[in-house]
């Protein structure tokens, strides 16, 4: 393969994580203006959060046929500009119920888009032969930073949400389209079978899931309610509560960044470990917390605590299964149904208790992630390159 091909694909393989990351960020800090908009709750707005992770839940196994039937790079350009389309969407919405329309759709469209990419990563990460997938990771987390950076300073200088977003997505539509031309075209190989609509998970499938499962609650947990539990508990501003979940992404962003370079020095057993019980503290933290300055350290904790645990679980799905779709796919599929449960638990525990509480289910699954980081150590090496065609 020419390694130009092999290093423009990587770049954009990246701005393509960062991009779906910054539709992620850009809407987070604009929660707390649409639930003021559509006058919800904490369990209203639980059950509209609901929506993306039930749209992703019902769209991710049908990702693998998708990619099959039409290819990965044409497909992945068409799903992230589906995404990025739909930022648009929720700020608009009159009412509660058209809210979780919208939603559903910005969910599925973004568990299609994030196999896509995922895919593609492992690809590449085969064809360099060295572990990539928590840069790539570490891209999106950067995308999130700098969406939660310009809602922050929307969200500070009282800049409608409706038009805040809409410029977003604008925006990032034309990035998509620009560096999706530079994704490496692959496809299956003659005479391979599509995808199956439904397969059961093999148990080393299974576990990687399960480890997935609890850092992406945590994840969900600090990126959905960090501003709502800073304004809420802390009393804090809607500038201050914003810029949370920008730390939170921060934090994320540097241990993704940093977690290819820490793994291959502790492995990834270790790397977990020390992970989880980061995020353990964190969580505490947060329990603790009735002021900003202690709570917005506990979700940056939280935020280095998960931030390799999912890539590790991806990379070693996307070896372990047939294709790197399929596993990619089932171990997303589980680590996501978190995403279902993550935010009508958060808002529905609130509602009977208190936020406090219910980040307190959150420390609990974060020590979770200390115990199960056994599981990371059925990780393969990258495979050797696939024989795929190039652009």
């Amino acid at each position: 393969m020419d390694s130009r091909v092999l290093r423009r694909a990587r770049v954009a393989v990246a701005m393509t994580f960062a991009v779906h990351g910054a539709v992620s960020g850009s809407f987070a800090t604009r929660i707390p203006w649409i639930q003021d908009h559509v006058q919800a709750g904490p369990g209203e707005l639980g059950l509209a959060l609901l929506a993306p992770a039930v749209g992703t839940l019902i769209a991710m196994p049908m990702a693998g046929r998708v990619i099959h039937r039409f290819g990965n790079r044409p497909a992945t350009r068409v799903l992230l500009a589906l995404w990025s389309v739909m930022l648009a969407l929720p700020a608009v919405a009159p009412n509660l119920g058209v809210l979780w329309v919208t939603l559903l759709v910005f969910g599925a469209s973004a568990g299609m888009c994030d196999v896509g990419m995922n895919e593609q990563g492992v690809v590449v990460e085969q064809r360099m032969g060295r572990s990539i997938m928590s840069g790539l990771h570490g891209m999106w987390s950067v995308g999130g930073l700098a969406g939660g950076a310009a809602g922050t300073l929307a969200a500070h200088f009282g800049v409608d949400a409706r038009v805040h977003l809409g410029v977003t997505a604008a925006v990032l539509l034309a990035v998509g389209l620009v560096i999706g031309r530079h994704l490496l075209d692959v496809r299956p190989r003659e005479g391979e079978e599509a995808p199956a609509h439904f397969v059961l998970p093999s148990r080393s499938v299974l576990l990687l899931g399960l480890i997935g499962f609890c850092a992406v609650f945590g994840e969900g947990a600090g990126a959905d309610w960090s501003a709502v539990y800073l304004r809420d508990v802390t009393g804090a501003s809607p500038g201050v509560a914003a810029m949370s979940y920008t730390a939170f992404a921060l934090t994320m962003a540097v241990g993704r960044l940093c977690g290819d370079m820490v793994v291959r020095r502790l492995g990834p057993v270790v790397t977990v470990r020390i992970s989880g019980l980061l995020a353990t503290l964190g969580g505490a933290l947060v329990v603790v917390a009735r002021t900003p300055v202690p709570a917005v350290t506990g979700f940056m904790l939280i935020g280095i605590g998960v931030a390799v645990v999912v890539p590790l679980a991806f990379a070693a799905a996307g070896n372990a299964a047939r294709t790197p779709s399929e596993g990619v796919a089932g171990v997303a599929t589980i680590s996501y149904t978190s995403g279902f449960i993550a935010p009508s638990a958060i808002g529905g525990i609130a509602a009977q208790t208190s936020l406090p509480v219910s980040f307190g289910v959150v420390t609990a699954l974060m020590v979770a992630v200390t115990l199960l980081a056994g599981t990371l150590a059925r990780r393969r090496a990258p495979a050797e390159p696939a024989a795929t065609p190039t652009p």
